[in-house]
């Protein structure tokens, strides 16, 4: 039995926090699902589509996060329930259409799931999204639990149609990935009817036709509304106080920072002198709630993920409730206490504990540090973040560094999100020397394209993946061939998003479900668009230098390289060999070859290990993965490649 399907109400199987909001959604009668693929938000939508038929859902990866809120919208105003779910650079991808939505109002129950990444795990920046809630103006919550993960995505439905308003729910990495016992809650019946109503007034938000329009009366009722979702939020059971009737000091916190918090205050034993307001309704702040639990003590600590955005608003509300709880000390990330970047844990708030109220603290004793420091060096090895055996993105830049040097122009490339984006690292011969969002990559080349006319005579290139070339790359790609820019566009297609575990996009033939959907083709876009198209094989080290060449000597406009080769973890190629690999040991001269050894210096497949005892260069046949490339680059020939059938 699928744990998200279980029927059983009162039974505690232990899920992800993803899947607990997934089955949050569940027990609330959700009918479709939208995102785009994004760590750490990936397995809600990929545990819905786990039981779409049999729940009678609709779920689906857009081509990119504003695509996929304006899909759940739909489904609102059909009067339907659903979710929009992203990770934090996803929200604004989305941001347009969310200002806007925020206006019009919603129907059936729509949540926007929105996951951050304190600390940057998987990502390249740690954006806080709780802002999006205070700058737009709808309600935002965050769930302090795996429970509260299930529990507040349910109750976030009612919400959402009680205001006829989006409600955020926003998750952590270490809720989203974490997992504890969540105890289940009935599953309703899957009938739904679909029907959007639109001959009632402008001003009908059941009946008439849905805009943002008029600005003037319709930005009043989100006011209204933010009002009404005060009013519920003072007594939600969401917002908990644990502690003594009169705490020495109120810690006001949220999220996984509840769970940082309660650990902190059992490893220093003040459960008699330490409170925990823990907050699920965090914008807007229940004032009455607040002055309640800020009347109990002179001193307060916000603990929260990344940005003081607590902090700020609980300064606004004491300061406004000054006269009423009396002079109070609110100490967090404005004073320095705790950091405005990285993820928080336990120790640090103990420390942060230690400090306010003066008492020793010390999470680990130098000695045990020295010991750990000395058993990390180790057991790790030196070593950087490489591409597995048989990833066509290191034979791709191979041949991409190869010809920026053959045509000896000083060329450089514009980098993009993905795998790829390694190649700012030596594991990617440093390759890329511009990395932001999805896209810019393309963009950003787009402009430096058109400054020749300041003096700037150097091939432009740019990079993306085939998943990126849908989400963000054709309008930039439109906006190059448009303008006449010179860029050579290289999409390095490996049929899948693979960074985020090979969910479909528009370039394939099946969808999130496994049913057939329509191919869109890069090529075909891309010639119809007005550019200049070649396609290759990135294995084909020879072929791909001779077209990257032609296309850098070209004379301008628009090129576009299609690097086609499956990433070599994908289920069609996983444990598949294309050639039997072997190093003829006779005729590898190792150090004495005179190539730097090219091999495990520079290409360093992992698949290619050095033995210096030996003096020369070995298989490592449980990782190579037969792609041959490695062949193709070895001065002596002293690496044979067999196809096999």
């Amino acid at each position: 039995m699928k744990k998200l399907l279980d029927p059983r109400k009162g039974e505690t199987p232990l899920l992800m926090g993803n899947e607990a909001i997934a089955r949050g959604a569940l027990e609330a009668g959700l009918a479709v699902a939208a995102g785009y693929p994004g760590t750490p938000s990936s397995e809600i939508i990929e545990s819905l589509a786990s039981v779409a038929k049999e729940r009678n859902l609709y779920v689906e990866w857009s081509v990119n996060e504003k695509v996929s809120m304006e899909v759940a919208a739909a489904a609102s105003f059909a009067d339907l329930r659903s979710i929009c779910v992203l990770k934090q650079n996803g929200l604004h991808v989305a941001s347009d259409f969310l200002l806007h939505l925020a206006g019009s109002g919603t129907r059936g129950g729509m949540l926007v799931i929105a996951c951050d990444d304190p600390g940057a795990l998987s990502s390249v920046n740690e954006g806080d999204t709780r802002h999006f809630a205070r700058m737009i103006e709808f309600p935002l919550l965050e769930p302090g639990d795996f429970q509260e993960a299930k529990d507040m995505t349910r109750w976030a439905f009612e919400l959402s149609e009680s205001l006829n308003s989006i409600v955020m729910v926003r998750s952590v990495t270490r809720i989203s990935h974490a997992s504890g016992n969540v105890e289940l809650g009935s599953l309703p019946e899957t009938d739904r009817s679909a029907i959007f109503k639109h001959h009632g007034s402008t001003l009908d938000q059941h009946q008439g036709p849905v805009s943002s329009s008029p600005v003037s009366i319709k930005h009043a009722w989100q006011h209204a509304k933010l009002k009404k979702a005060i009013e519920q939020f003072e007594t939600s059971p969401f917002n908990t106080y644990q502690g003594p009737e009169k705490p020495e000091l109120l810690i006001i916190t949220s999220s996984a920072c509840n769970l940082y918090s309660r650990e902190a205050i059992q490893l220093l034993e003040l459960q008699d002198r330490v409170g925990i307001l823990k907050l699920g309704t965090t914008w807007p702040l229940p004032p009455k709630l607040m002055e309640k639990y800020l009347k109990l003590t002179d001193q307060v600590l916000i603990v929260e993920e990344v940005i003081p955005f607590m902090e700020e608003n609980v300064k606004i509300l004491a300061f406004e409730l000054s006269k009423r709880i009396g002079e109070i000390t609110i100490y967090g990330k404005r004073d320095g206490l705790l950091a405005s970047i990285g993820e928080m844990n336990p120790d640090l708030v103990a420390g942060a504990l230690a400090t306010i109220l003066e008492i020793p603290y010390q999470a680990t004793t130098t000695a045990y540090e020295e010991k750990a420091g000395l058993a990390r060096a180790e057991a790790l090895p030196d070593r950087d973040p490489a591409y597995c055996a048989g990833c066509p993105h290191r034979a791709s830049y191979w041949s991409i560094n190869v010809a920026l040097g053959l045509d000896n122009q000083d060329g450089f490339v514009c980098g993009d999100i993905g795998c790829y984006t390694m190649d700012r690292r030596p594991t990617g011969f440093l390759t890329i020397k511009t990395v932001h969002a999805m896209g810019s990559g393309t963009g950003i080349a787009s402009g430096f394209g058109k400054l020749k006319q300041f003096g700037l005579d150097q091939p432009v290139m740019a990079v993306c993946g085939d998943s990126t070339f849908f989400h963000a790359v054709i309008p930039a790609l439109v906006n190059a061939v448009h303008n006449n820019s010179d860029i050579t566009l290289v999409v390095l297609d490996n049929s899948g998003t693979a960074m985020t575990g090979f969910q479909p996009h528009p370039g394939l033939n099946v969808s999130l479900e496994g049913d057939v959907a329509t191919k869109i083709s890069i090529e075909a876009v891309c010639k119809a668009i007005g550019a200049s198209v070649d396609v290759c094989d990135p294995f084909d080290l020879k072929g791909t230098q001779q077209t990257l060449l032609k296309a850098l000597e070209s004379g301008g406009g628009v090129n576009v390289l299609i690097f086609e080769q499956k990433c070599a973890l994908s289920p069609e190629k996983k444990a598949k060999r294309a050639f039997d690999m072997r190093i003829d040991p006779a005729v590898c001269q190792g150090e004495n070859c005179g190539c730097n050894r090219i091999c495990t210096r520079v290409f360093k497949c992992p698949g290619l290990i050095w033995n210096a005892e030996q003096n020369r260069t070995e298989l490592d046949e449980a990782i190579c993965n037969g792609c041959g490339v490695c062949a193709s680059i070895c001065p002596m020939g002293a690496i044979e490649a067999t196809a096999l059938d």
